[in-house]
This record gives structure tokens, C-alpha cells and sequence, in this order.
């Protein structure tokens, strides 16, 4: 056999063997987070997921609480880093001069080396009594006695919470989003842009006809890339939520829980046997979720390139 085929076999192995070690890695994860809370779930089932109470003395455990405040804090994090971000990488590769280009993405790519601690601290000492004065106050004020927004802004204004986590958590994975959609961005060839430009366009129908769908499947991406980060972080998260187990109402100003924070509280203090495997099985369920978001995303993909073809 020649050098080279004997070449390309040995890195045909050795990919394949990088990828099947990916997957056993994935399934052993899988197993042990299966086995190590086994009791809990055979003790609870599904309704721990609705269960709102956690009390390790009564050994009486239920995750809705934690459930609630990662996709309550992941979700306000979405609402504001997207159209950000999206305004961010825009005028980083449509509008900006430039001599401003690299320094200003230098400095958003900057901000996710950051360490999440420190965000987390900033937050609770600088941004949450900010925020108390400025944002909830003025809040509650305006929509306190209205039927539905006067629930969300109901509670104590004292700057951590729901909202403020969200918050935080927005500012964190801002410099992922807008650097992938930059870098997707920029991909777009020019000729797309000049033709329709020439034709006439505006630069928003430049970017609105040509540059999105040519680079949709990056884009949601980006969005994936930083839901995944919102949902896993877990010491800025911890700083500001309250780290309350209850849950006393649907405002957003509310003290709560995360499933990392509750993780990082209590997984080093929780005596093996039913504590542990409650908080085994809330590290399955963010798995599941983590999961289940990047299949959604998949498909909304694959539907999306569908829709493609068929107004081709």
C-alpha cells in the first residue's frame, strides 16, 4: 500500500475514534446522572416536576421552583441579548467606519472573558441597587395597580430576583451572540449586497432580504450558542437570584432559584441518599432541557430550509 492510503486510514481511525469517544463520553454522562438519581426518580416521577417543595430536613423534594427560575431568567436573558447582539453585528459589518470596527469588537469580545463571579458581584453590590431605584421603583409605580403587569412587578424592590438575573445573565452572553452573527455576517458574499444595492435597496432591505437568509441557520446558531451558556451559568446566577426555594408569586422582582445555584449550594453539604439524588435529578433535568432546546433548534432549521426550497 502506498504511504498515503495508509495515511488516510490511520486518520480515518483516528476521526472516527474522536467522534465514537464524543458519543460514549455523551452516554456515560447520561447513565451516571440516570443511575445516581434513580432514587428520586423512583420515588417522585414526573411529579417532581411540578412539586414546589424542597425541604432536605423532611426529605420532601421538588424541582419546580428551580425549573421555573432557569427558564424564567434564560428567557428574559433571550428577550434582551437577541435584538441587541443583533444591532451589535449589524452595524459592526453594515455601518460602522472603519477605523471603529476592530476596537469595538474587540471590546464586546472582551466582555465574555469576564469571569462569571465577577459579574455576579457587580451585580449584587453595584447593579442591584441600580437597578432597586431606577427600574423596579419607577416600575411598580407606573403598572402596580394594572390587572396583569402589576402582578410581575409585585414584591419587595430590592434589586435581586428573577429580572435582575436575567439581567445579568443577557449582558453575559451578548458577546457570543453578536460575535457569531458577525462572523455569519460577514460571510455574505458582497455581490448579493452591490446587486441590491444596485437595484435600488436600502441598506435595511440589504440586510433584512439578502444578508438574513443567507445566513439564518448561523444566526439561530448564535441564539442556541448563547440560551445554552444562559442556562448552564451558574455563580452570577447565584449572586443575584435570592436563592429562595419558594415560590410566592409571578412577579419577577420575586427572590428564587436556579437548578445551577441550587447545585452550587447545596450539592457539597447534601448528605448522600435522597438530598443527592434530588439535586442528581435536577442536573438530569437541565441536561434534558439543554437537549430538547437544541433539537427544537434543529428542526426549526430543517423547516426552515424546507420553506426554502419550496419558494425556490
Amino acid at each position: 500500500m502506498r504511504s498515503g492510503t495508509v495515511s488516510d486510514l490511520l486518520f480515518g481511525a483516528v476521526a472516527r475514534g474522536a467522534a465514537l469517544l464524543t458519543l460514549a463520553l455523551l452516554l456515560g454522562i447520561i447513565l451516571s446522572l440516570i443511575i445516581g438519581a434513580w432514587p428520586a426518580i423512583e420515588r417522585y416521577g414526573l411529579g417532581f416536576l411540578t412539586h414546589n417543595a424542597w425541604d432536605p430536613v423532611q426529605e420532601d423534594f421538588g424541582g419546580m421552583v428551580m425549573i421555573y427560575g432557569t427558564l424564567a431568567t434564560s428567557g428574559i436573558a433571550l428577550l434582551i441579548a437577541v435584538p441587541v447582539s443583533f444591532g451589535i453585528a449589524l452595524f459592526l459589518t453594515e455601518l460602522a467606519p472603519a477605523w471603529l470596527k476592530r476596537p469595538l469588537g474587540t471590546a464586546v469580545e472582551l466582555l465574555a472573558a469576564v469571569p462569571s463571579i465577577v459579574y455576579g458581584m457587580w451585580g449584587l453590590m453595584v447593579f442591584g441597587p441600580v437597578l432597586a431605584r431606577y427600574v423596579q421603583q419607577p416600575l411598580q409605580a407606573w403598572l402596580g395597580g394594572t390587572p396583569v403587569f402589576g402582578a410581575l412587578v409585585s414584591g419587595p424592590p430590592v434589586g435581586i430576583g428573577i429580572l435582575s438575573a436575567g439581567i445579568i445573565l443577557s449582558i453575559m452572553i451578548i458577546p457570543f451572540i453578536a460575535s457569531v452573527m458577525r462572523d455569519v455576517f460577514e460571510v455574505t458574499p458582497p455581490l448579493l449586497k452591490e446587486s441590491a444595492y444596485g437595484l435600488g435597496a436600502t441598506t435595511w432591505e440589504v440586510i433584512w432580504k439578502i444578508v438574513l437568509p443567507y445566513t439564518r441557520a448561523g444566526v439561530l446558531g448564535g441564539i442556541m450558542l448563547g440560551l445554552g451558556r444562559a442556562l448552564g451559568e451558574t455563580m452570577a446566577v447565584t449572586f443575584v437570584i435570592g436563592n429562595m426555594n419558594q415560590l410566592r408569586s409571578s412577579s419577577l422582582f420575586e427572590a428564587a432559584n436556579s437548578i445551577t445555584s441550587a447545585l452550587a449550594n447545596e450539592f457539597a453539604e447534601a448528605a448522600p441518599g435522597m438530598h443527592q439524588a434530588a439535586l442528581i435529578y435536577l442536573g438530569l433535568i437541565l441536561f434534558l432541557i439543554t437537549f430538547v432546546v437544541l433539537v427544537f433548534s434543529r428542526l426549526l432549521l430543517l423547516r426552515l430550509q424546507k420553506n426554502e426550497g419550496k419558494r425556490a
